[in-house]
């Protein structure tokens, strides 16, 4: 199931993709906007700001804006950083490989078998998906 952080990342994210004037955002509109906790939102933002997603500006006029263009950000980056591993379960990992402790051949698996579909499936609509298709 997809976290709150996500969700609201992604939204947030969305919402200053849409945006046509790319100057900073206050925290405060992105929230009440998005209706987004602020002081879950300004962790949020933190952590895409720390992971290159985003610069900020602080005092009058500032806020958050995007670093790159919308079309330039895969979801493959977005779900990586806010979510964590994209696969299910961690011996099908890419990034994140761990074996299972429960299963001593993963060759005669059927969770992995099926959840390998899963991770090579839900890889190729991120990878094929940038935050600008989701800010249309």
């Amino acid at each position: 199931m997809l976290s709150k952080k996500t969700k609201y990342g992604i939204k947030a994210l969305t919402y200053l993709a849409r945006l046509e004037d790319k100057s900073p955002v206050a925290i405060a509109t992105i929230s009440k906007t998005e209706n987004i906790s602020l002081k879950f939102l300004e962790s949020i933002l933190l952590t895409l700001r720390k992971n290159g997603f985003l610069g900020s500006k602080k005092g009058k006029g500032g806020g958050y804006y995007l670093l790159k263009n919308p079309q330039d950000i895969p979801m493959t980056d977005v779900m990586r950083v806010l979510e964590g591993p994209i696969a299910m379960v961690p011996c099908v990992s890419l990034n994140f490989y761990e074996k299972c402790d429960d299963c001593p051949d993963e060759n005669t698996c059927a969770v992995h078998k099926l959840m390998i579909q899963v991770r090579d499936n839900t890889l190729q609509i991120f990878r094929h998906t940038t935050l600008a298709d989701l800010s249309k």
